[in-house]
């Protein structure tokens, strides 16, 4: 999807207008740092000339952005309501972890097969006691 908003999203200059703030503890695990995600709140008005809102996708504590702050924004022209602030962050972080976590799976599991694969097979071998019966 990320690829798609830089390939052919339409560019805007939206302003950060407020933060909308969120617990989004959802491990049910409380820690020291703890606290609420302020996610920006942005402004901007569409090729058609309509003023758009929206929330940023990534939210942070403390805040990343400033209020009144002037951003980039991506949007498509076919639905400019699903707009996003052009950031690396925005952008790129979750399909980066995941990509990431992807490739550390599958270069696990082709390790295992190429280690498998060379290893050589095990022959039963049946041993003599000193007398030659089959122990």
């Amino acid at each position: 999807m990320s690829v798609s908003y830089v390939a052919s999203g339409k560019h805007a200059r939206g302003t950060v207008v407020s933060m909308e703030w969120r617990n989004d503890g959802g491990s049910g695990k409380r820690r020291a740092n703890d606290g609420p995600t302020a996610y920006p709140v942005v402004q901007f008005t569409s090729a058609d000339g309509k003023s758009r809102t929206f929330r940023g996708s990534t939210g942070s504590n403390p805040p990343a952005y400033d209020l009144m702050e002037r951003v980039e924004v991506l949007y498509r022209a076919d639905s400019p309501e699903d707009a996003r602030i052009n950031s690396f962050v925005s952008l790129w972080l979750l399909p980066l972890i995941f990509g990431g976590i992807g490739l550390l799976i599958g270069g696990i599991g082709v390790t295992i097969a190429v280690v498998r694969r060379r290893r050589p097979g095990r022959a039963v071998r049946l041993t003599k006691d000193p007398a030659g019966q089959p122990a």
